[in-house]
């Protein structure tokens, strides 16, 4: 049976409370047995004797004193059986590090969902070579400054899996600093940078926050009830996006919208031999000159001039850096 965050299931079937009651405790927050035994419409008690299983079968669950008591997933002295040897753990980790920390297409908020389950249960010796292969690379990025600290990603995921207060500091566009406290309600990738949603509490609205201008985020341990968003979250951000130095763009390409990646998609009007796609954009015009070219397909720039000539600029860059007659 599948677990939706939110959703109260009868669990009758031991494996797939197990399964369950595992989804729960692998994200970054302590969870009271009773809010457990909540979710899973069983007893107090049962959660006890699952918590005992999971322990049998190597997962290094801590419980915590006090009147309601609380468990946690922790990192072990070895890895608990996700069917992943610490080769490949030590993999997947840095590989979702540096997608989650330069917006990679493609790498949405599940993957960093998956990065803070992973990094919540590896013992610190495969942490330690996670930080160290991390630091030692050097990836290539847009090189506005865009690129965000996968940490800060991790514990935005954790605190709106929470659902848990978020406080952090945040240099507006303009330059200025201020505190922030709000209520984290997703995370999205435009491709090329991270946005968080959230409500905030001493404006008493929605805002929508860049990651990379985010600092020190630290849950405040104080949950809360998820409100309504007027729309999508994406939809939140395209928004904002449109109102923020954007611009119209138009292309035409020699291939069919299908074929094309999800970012570009628009309003797409099919023209002979491909389609024309019509879309809003807050790249700087270089960077998307970039972009449409990495999409394998030839295509002409109508609008904005800005972007015609950075096409011609990296067309003749490309260019010359192929030897004559290759």
């Amino acid at each position: 049976m599948s677990y939706f965050p939110g959703s109260l299931v009868v669990m009758n079937d031991t494996p797939a409370r197990l399964l369950t009651l595992l989804s729960l405790l692998q994200t970054p927050r302590e969870w009271p047995g009773s809010e457990l035994a909540e979710r899973l419409r069983v007893s107090a008690r049962t959660i006890r004797r699952d918590i005992e299983r999971l322990r049998e079968l190597g997962y290094p669950v801590e419980a915590t004193l006090g009147s309601e008591g609380g468990y946690r997933l922790v990192a072990g002295a070895a890895m608990p059986p996700l069917l992943l040897d610490d080769e490949e753990a030590v993999a997947i980790a840095v590989g979702l590090r540096a997608g989650a920390g330069h917006a990679i297409e493609g790498v949405d908020e599940a993957s960093v969902r998956a990065l803070a389950k992973l990094e919540q249960v590896l013992p610190a010796r495969l942490r330690r070579r996670v930080g160290a292969l991390q630091s030692a690379t050097v990836a290539v990025t847009r090189g506005d400054g865009a690129s965000v600290d996968p940490r800060t990603l991790t514990t935005m995921a954790a605190a709106v899996a929470g659902p848990e207060r978020l406080r952090f500091a945040y240099r507006a566009r303009d330059g200025a600093e201020s505190r922030r406290l709000v209520e984290p309600y997703r995370l999205v990738s435009t491709g090329s940078r991270w946005y968080l949603v959230a409500y905030d509490l001493e404006r008493d609205d929605w805002r929508t926050f860049r990651v990379d201008r985010v600092g020190d985020p630290f849950p405040t341990g104080a949950r809360f009830t998820p409100r309504a968003l007027p729309v999508d979250a994406a939809e939140f951000v395209r928004r904002g996006l449109r109102g923020a130095q954007t611009y119209a763009v138009e292309v035409t390409f020699a291939a069919p919208a299908q074929a094309l990646p999800g970012w570009l998609r628009g309003e797409e009007v099919p023209v002979a031999g491909g389609c024309r796609v019509r879309f809003e954009s807050g790249d700087a015009p270089e960077w998307l000159a970039a972009r449409l070219a990495l999409t394998g397909e030839e295509f002409t720039v109508h609008s904005p001039p800005a972007l015609a000539e950075a096409a011609r600029v990296l067309a003749a860059r490309l260019a010359r850096s192929s030897p004559a007659g290759a």
